[in-house]
């Protein structure tokens, strides 16, 4: 029996992202058209439109759908902005943002995922998304963005990330320790950044971003 993934994707849109308060129409629109199926590895195929956060190479992952969701809704795209990912991963987040945003630079620390995404990614026709491998913590843009989506928690928010936003940028990430970590909206304000608190999740550490662990006598 073939699995109908057309049907499978309105299932995940009206059950599990829907209700957990996606209510942009673009956002909708981009998760009912773009196949998640083509992201994710062969053998988690069948998965793909399940309220998991699939396995990747490396202990890496996707992102569940409906964080992915409120993620891009929260960014409220309009169509004119350049856009940064840390953490490609499979490249599907990347694609949603591209069919959000003016341009989009993701970058990936394994190679071997940075060169798939890109290859994914062109082959759904996403051009205005570059995958770069690069360590978030090593790598220099050598410019600012209007908005900067982080696909992994951190257990406080880098000054290097912050640097990286345009006047009047945002960037989503979640921060804190697990299980009750918290993903918030960062607005790069005038006086300075500005947290919006969005709702409790628990994700994987971006490397380099965990907690140091505490000494104990």
């Amino acid at each position: 029996m073939t699995l109908d993934f057309a049907k499978a994707r309105e299932a995940m849109v009206e059950q599990q992202v829907r209700p957990w308060d996606v209510l942009d129409p673009r956002v909708l629109d981009v998760l009912l058209r773009l196949p998640r199926e083509a992201f994710a590895p062969a053998v988690h195929r069948a998965l793909a439109y399940t309220d998991i956060a699939l396995p990747l190479a490396h202990g890496e992952s996707m992102l569940k759908p409906v964080v992915e969701g409120r993620a891009l809704q929260a960014l409220a795209l309009e169509g004119s902005e350049d856009v940064l990912e840390i953490g490609t991963g499979s490249g599907f987040t990347a694609a949603c943002l591209g069919r959000l945003a003016r341009s989009v630079t993701t970058i990936e620390r394994h190679e071997d995922l940075a060169t798939a995404a890109q290859a994914t990614l062109l082959g759904q026709g996403a051009t205005s998304v570059s995958a770069v491998h690069a360590d978030a913590f090593a790598w220099e843009p050598g410019r600012q963005f209007d908005a900067i989506l982080v696909g992994g928690a951190v257990d406080a928010i880098p000054e290097r990330f912050l640097g990286w936003l345009r006047p009047g940028g945002r960037m989503f990430i979640v921060r804190g320790r697990a299980p009750a970590m918290e993903a918030v909206l960062v607005h790069a304000d005038v006086n300075g950044p500005r947290l919006e608190s969005l709702f409790e999740t628990d994700l994987a550490y971006l490397a380099g971003a965990a907690p140091v662990p505490a000494f104990a006598f």
